[in-house]
């Protein structure tokens, strides 16, 4: 059996076909000309003894062989982007670039910034917003800090830093009770919900012996932070993981009278395949003391 790989060239014209299924718009995005691309399509073909396209009136249908290559050769130039981008940006000096929620970058990653510029002045790191995917890494991002479940991917390293610990959280004087809330009685209140955290109440509930699907659902928010943000005026009772609100319990903003419950998930840092240099050791060192600390 012939295990050589066919060339780059034909798997790019390949991937381009089978994501626009259209020869003349490959040809567009790779820059080259109409017969170029269905010359790549036939020596392909030819190498792989297959047939990956069929005409279907005036459009293009992948086979199912065409599917099937199309899963791996999209996923490998995702890679191969990422990984020039990472280059090219380590050889020109950039900086880090580690993206994480908007949540845990306002409330837990900016106020710590002294410590870690202490610690190590000569990191040069770069911090964005990140709600997106995990995985696969952007080519602007070098690294992403977010709550995911195991199993991991195959083609990711992450790096596991702590548990996931929610719990509900809501201003002093919600409940009218001075002496320690029995769990059934946030039926009674208000409570909040994020779409990015769906499964938070649920979970909660369902810890707590509860039925789930006798919970109000008052208010929703797209985005974790404005849920906090409607939790820190008094709209109701919120439910988010420790880790971001240490500060508002700390200074009796917000108060947890039922606790946090560990969940299946992990903050973990994402990273590519491969030694992550000398600046990602150093970030993994200092974030592994600090959630260590706490």
């Amino acid at each position: 059996m012939n295990r050589s790989l066919p060339s780059l060239n034909a798997l790019r014209a390949f991937n381009e076909v089978a994501r626009t299924l259209s020869v003349t718009r490959a040809a567009e995005a790779l820059n080259v000309t109409h017969g170029a691309v269905s010359r790549q399509i036939r020596q392909l073909e030819g190498q792989l003894g297959v047939r990956l396209f069929r005409r279907e009136g005036r459009g293009l249908v992948m086979t199912a062989e065409a599917e099937y290559l199309r899963a791996s050769t999209s996923q490998a130039f995702e890679q191969l982007t990422q990984a020039c981008g990472h280059v090219r940006r380590r050889a020109a000096g950039a900086p880090i670039v580690l993206g994480c929620s908007g949540s845990f970058l306002a409330r837990w990653f900016i106020p710590r910034l002294p410590r870690l510029q202490a610690r190590y002045p000569d990191l040069n790191l770069h911090l964005t917003a990140d709600e997106g995917e995990k995985w696969p890494l952007g080519p602007e991002v070098d690294a992403v800090m977010c709550f995911a479940e195991p199993p991991w991917p195959a083609d990711a390293r992450v790096i596991e830093l702590a548990p996931e610990r929610i719990g509900p959280v809501m201003v002093p004087g919600l409940l009218e009770t001075q002496a320690p809330p029995d769990p059934g009685e946030l039926l009674t209140l208000p409570l909040l919900h994020t779409e990015s955290r769906d499964q938070a109440w649920p979970r909660w509930f369902t810890a707590q012996g509860l039925d789930a699907t006798r919970g109000r659902k008052d208010q929703s928010f797209e985005h974790l932070n404005y849920m906090l943000e409607a939790a820190l005026v008094g709209l109701g009772v919120a439910i988010a993981p420790a880790y971001l609100v240490e500060e508002d319990l700390r200074t009796g903003r917000l108060v947890a009278p039922w606790g946090f419950i560990d969940t299946p998930a992990r903050l973990g840092l994402w990273l590519p395949p491969g030694e992550p240099g000398r600046e990602i050791d150093q970030l993994v060192q200092w974030l592994q003391r600090e959630l260590g600390d706490q």
